[in-house]
């Protein structure tokens, strides 16, 4: 079997619920609507990717309670391959609880990792990494992110990097020389490279390695830079109302590498990304209003 990507990375059942104010002291408030569903950044790529038709497969470590179960069901559900799934007999998986604002959409999260240990270079599906186009990671099961960076590359497989806001470490110093496509939030970014100019930011995670970076901006859209030359806004896309933000980012990252897998360019590849991202924000979920391919074309069609 072929596929277009393969990601490695933590899965998790998110807990989410709507809220008027988020915590910022002692509260108890009735939350609004409420819903439970699978999370995770590289996961939720994934499942953004299958969405649009790409066919995907996840490697990762989760335990044996109800928690991966319902993620060992989403994934089947959704097309996503989980042969590179290790399951741990006895041990927890993670989940996460989310607090939505509904004025807005912003967030506040509590994660519990559960127990179920790392995984490891060995467990690694060396079938399933060679046997795709991108390899997408953020970072999490380190010793095997590493030990997969080099099997792709290896393979002729371009590797994918998800550097997400405020978990930027030095540890990954030693994986960026391996990436080809670093899509990073601004917070990452200026954490890695000591400043808040997105350009200058940009150019410090190119020359560490990767051939293509995106600094994603949130409502202010994202700038991709290329080690050619080519540096370009990409503007938010508008939807008529945003119900909750989560999963905005890792659904951006599922649709540009999905763009990259099927040729488009890389300004091709931003605005349909950033159309993804908008669309997934219509509802309570980081994967509830994730559109489909035709969905998608439609909303570029027809933009508000």
């Amino acid at each position: 079997m072929r596929f277009d990507v393969v990601g490695l990375g933590v899965s998790t059942v998110d807990l989410i619920f709507t809220v008027d104010e988020l915590p910022g002291r002692e509260v108890v408030q009735r939350a609004g609507e409420s819903v439970i569903a699978g999370g995770g950044p590289v996961a939720t790529a994934l499942v953004t990717l299958a969405r649009l038709g790409a066919a995907t497969s996840m490697l990762d470590s989760i335990g044996s309670d109800f928690f991966g179960s319902f993620i060992q069901r989403e994934f089947t559900a959704e097309g996503v391959d989980t042969g590179g799934l290790v399951v741990a007999q006895g041990r927890t998986t993670s989940k996460a609880s989310i607090l939505v604002r509904k004025s807005d959409g912003a967030r506040a999260i509590t994660f519990s990792p559960g127990d179920a240990p790392e995984l490891t270079p060995d467990e690694v599906r060396v079938d399933i990494i060679r046997a795709s186009k991108i390899l997408h990671l953020n970072g999490r099961h380190w010793d095997a992110c590493l030990h997969a960076a080099r099997l792709a590359k290896e393979a002729g497989v371009l590797v994918s990097f998800d550097g997400g806001a405020h978990r930027y470490t030095n540890q990954h110093l030693s994986i960026l020389p391996q990436v080809d496509i670093c899509i990073a939030a601004h917070d990452y970014a200026a954490a890695f490279a000591g400043t808040e100019d997105v350009a200058q930011a940009a150019k410090a995670l190119l020359e560490a390695g990767p051939c293509v970076v995106v600094v994603t901006q949130g409502a202010a859209g994202s700038r991709v830079f290329s080690k050619d030359g080519l540096d370009f806004q990409q503007q938010a896309h508008r939807v008529d109302r945003v119900v909750d933000t989560t999963g905005a980012g890792d659904a951006y990252h599922g649709a540009f590498l999905y763009g990259l897998a099927r040729g488009f360019s890389l300004e091709a590849s931003a605005s349909f990304a950033s159309a993804v991202a908008a669309l997934n924000t219509r509802a309570l979920g980081g994967r509830a209003a994730l559109p489909s391919l035709a969905e998608t074309e439609m909303f570029l069609q027809h933009p508000l």
